[in-house]
């Protein structure tokens, strides 16, 4: 599976954004994706997850409400929806998948990653 993840940017404060990512292959619907996020000197941080059949969704505690994921399955595109982004959204985003129905937080679990797209959020 090969992802490409898009649709970052330099945004103010208060503004959104909406990235995808789009997978490769014929079994996207057998994926479960995640997307997380990496600021300079942090951790890869957990963002949101879908699951491929139901679309069953999880998100950091911390994101709910703001963050919104989807997932196309005819378009083997996954979505995030970032609204009233802040400063410290500021990172690097990664899409990632796992085969599998149940979604994860833990980035050691998924074996397929995207490049990653640059958030810039600004004051």
């Amino acid at each position: 599976v090969q992802l490409q993840a898009s649709g970052g940017g330099l945004v103010q404060a208060g503004g959104s954004l909406r990235l995808s990512c789009a997978a490769s292959g014929r079994t996207f619907r057998s994926y479960v994706m995640g997307w997380f996020r990496q600021a300079p000197g942090k951790d890869r941080e957990f963002v949101a997850a879908i699951a491929g059949s139901v679309g069953l969704t999880y998100y950091a505690d911390s994101l709910k409400g703001r963050f919104t994921i989807s997932r196309d399955n005819t378009k083997n595109t996954v979505y995030l929806q970032m609204n009233s982004l802040k400063p410290e959204d500021t990172a690097v985003y990664y899409c990632a998948a796992v085969r599998g129905v149940v979604g994860s937080a833990r980035p050691q679990e998924y074996d397929y990653w995207g490049q990653g797209t640059q958030v810039t959020v600004s004051s």
